[in-house]
């Protein structure tokens, strides 16, 4: 067996539904095996997926066990040679897993690997490569001086800015969002600590595999990460969840200074918590307004299934216009630039990995269409705010 897949879910089965579409296309000549474990979804997600993906394997719980727990139950039953620690808000190209595999199988002092994640507008998402957050690395990120300073390796080193996206690059957290793993590694580490019920895991692994003697690396391959579908990222209980992980970590691998952060990171606890509560109302307000306004697709079809993609536009009352295409055609790269809020792909059509390179770029500055795909297995069109039926 040369690869075993995990999925935690909980409460998002039409993202799953989606992930495990791409990951079944990834899969093709691997000799693998996926596991999803349904953390007590409330959603039906187990009855729903079971009928569409019979090679599955479900774990299903009674309760919400975690994160890191979750993962656990499957990686105790895993027979692959590697571990790929995936998110049901993902969907991943069509080439990605090959080349994971092909470059652990040449780099032995590889612990894991993790990949180019993209951002709802195609761009690229920072976190697809940290350094360890040490007390002075965390307090530069907190601070501001990070931002100010994103591609100094003395100020930027959270997030790795200084380092070039395009290249294989060892870095030294890989998150848990994708998280592409020597079992060899697991085995000799250990698992992911049950400690963290959710965020902070993967800061941890990664840091102990490297302990151990290995090495993490980015990999220039693209995925989509719709980030937090199943958690609010500018709620109060997110923010919470997520600084006292790193309180959790700080105090398992740094203990010796704790008298550096136990004070400063309970303060910034408070005021994350404060910020939070006020960008999400503002971000409720604006998305009150945005639902008055509607949206604009561009729907990009070859006929198949243009019928049903223009339906549910007009079922919202969205307006749309219509790129009419043979087969695998793309429209030119200037329609995202034009006013568009989502261009709208058919996944049964399009390569995953050609949605990806189509929509990846490096200009934050200018506006850009988020990325929506057509599902017809579901009949729906999948956007970050939701699935549309």
């Amino acid at each position: 067996m040369k690869l075993s897949i995990v999925i935690v879910n909980y409460n998002v089965r039409y993202y799953l539904e989606q992930c495990l579409l791409s990951v079944e296309k990834a899969l093709c000549g691997i000799c693998s095996e996926v596991f999803v474990v349904d953390n007590n979804s409330v959603d039906h997600s187990v009855d729903y997926l079971k009928a569409k993906f019979p090679w599955v394997r479900y774990i299903e719980n009674k309760k919400n066990v975690g994160f890191s727990s979750a993962n656990n139950q499957a990686i105790r039953e895993a027979r692959g040679e590697y571990v790929l620690l995936l998110n049901p808000d993902t969907f991943i190209g069509e080439r990605t897993l090959r080349e994971c595999i092909d470059f652990m199988d040449k780099t032995p002092q590889a612990g894991m690997c993790g990949v180019s994640m993209l951002k709802v507008d195609g761009s690229f998402a920072p976190e697809s490569r940290r350094g360890i957050p040490t007390p002075f690395t965390s307090f530069c990120k907190m601070s501001g001086l990070g931002a100010l300073f994103p591609k100094s390796r003395l100020f930027g080193r959270y997030y790795m800015q200084y380092l070039n996206k395009q290249a294989i690059n060892p870095i030294e957290i890989v998150s848990g969002a994708f998280m592409f793993i020597r079992k060899e590694a697991l085995d000799k580490v250990g698992l992911l600590d049950e400690t963290f019920f959710m965020y902070g895991e993967d800061i941890d692994l990664s840091y102990r595999v490297l302990k151990a003697g290995y090495q993490n690396y980015y990999l220039p391959t693209h995925i989509l990460h719709y980030k937090g579908e199943s958690t609010k990222k500018h709620s109060l209980k997110y923010v919470n969840a997520f600084y006292n992980a790193m309180i959790i970590f700080f105090r398992k691998h740094f203990a010796h200074y704790s008298f550096l952060y136990s004070i400063p990171i309970t303060l910034v606890i408070v005021l994350k918590g404060a910020m939070a509560y006020i960008f999400g109302k503002v971000k409720r307000m604006s998305a009150k307004k945005q639902e008055m306004e509607k949206f604009k697709f561009l729907i990009v079809s070859d006929g198949q299934n243009l019928a049903d993609m223009k339906r549910i536009a007009e079922d919202h009352r969205f307006s749309y216009d219509v790129f009419h295409s043979r087969l695998g055609d793309m429209p030119s790269t200037d329609v995202l630039y034009r006013d568009y809020d989502y261009i709208v792909f058919d996944t049964s059509r399009y390569p995953f990995s050609s949605i990806l390179e189509f929509f990846r770029h490096d200009d934050p500055d200018r506006h850009r269409p988020f990325i929506a795909t057509y599902i017809p297995s579901n009949k729906s069109i999948m956007t970050f705010q939701g699935p549309l039926n």
